[in-house]
């Protein structure tokens, strides 16, 4: 591994319409576990996100949960994670799941996927963080959203030198990889706007 030692998944608190979303995301947890690579994510015990962390515990990794108090209950609080911080609001949420991170990976999910994968583009799309992104489009599950992307770079939204650094993976194999090799190129480069990623 290079400088990744903890990755937090974005990901929904339902199962989603396809079980293979259900599948993909225990096949990911016991990736990470296999790999020594830390879990933290959401802190539900259900949908997606109990999913990826039942399964990286099963293959005796470490998860890191972190949760809002007033969504203790309604996505079931897992309490068998190693380190549990459950906080006062949302934006402590993120917060705190950002600073225990080390990449970014968004499974399918609803709007709060959504938002919390774009937020961390945004942020590195302004030079705040330089932590890899990877879209894990499984099913083409994200891929209305890549191709939004690029219309956006089409329609001059997302303006040369404002590249959002990402890279997607369509299958579970590819996603530590591909993690990997994006720390690698971001430790050798200097300048964040050289990043050879998925460039818009």
């Amino acid at each position: 591994m290079t400088r990744i030692r903890t990755v937090c998944v974005y990901c929904g608190s339902s199962p989603g319409a396809d079980p293979r979303h259900m599948e993909d995301a225990a096949a990911l947890g016991r990736a990470l576990a296999e790999a020594g690579v830390g879990l933290v994510y959401g802190g539900g015990n259900i949908g997606l996100m109990g999913a990826v962390a039942r399964a990286t515990l099963a293959a005796g990794g470490h998860v890191t949960g972190i949760i809002p108090q007033f969504l203790v209950d309604r996505e079931v609080m897992l309490a068998d994670v190693q380190e549990l911080v459950v906080t006062e609001d949302m934006h402590e949420r993120k917060r705190i799941m950002f600073e225990r991170s080390d990449a970014f990976v968004a499974l399918p999910g609803g709007v709060g996927t959504l938002e919390e994968l774009v937020e961390q583009m945004t942020w590195a799309q302004l030079g705040r963080h330089d932590k890899p992104i990877l879209i894990a489009d499984f099913g083409g599950f994200w891929s209305p959203l890549i191709a939004l992307l690029h219309h956006m770079s089409a329609q001059g939204f997302i303006r040369p030198g404002m590249a959002v650094p990402y890279v997607v993976a369509t299958t579970v194999d590819q996603v530590i990889p591909l993690l990997e090799n994006a720390a690698r190129l971001i430790d050798d480069l200097s300048e964040p706007d050289e990043l050879a990623l998925q460039q818009l």
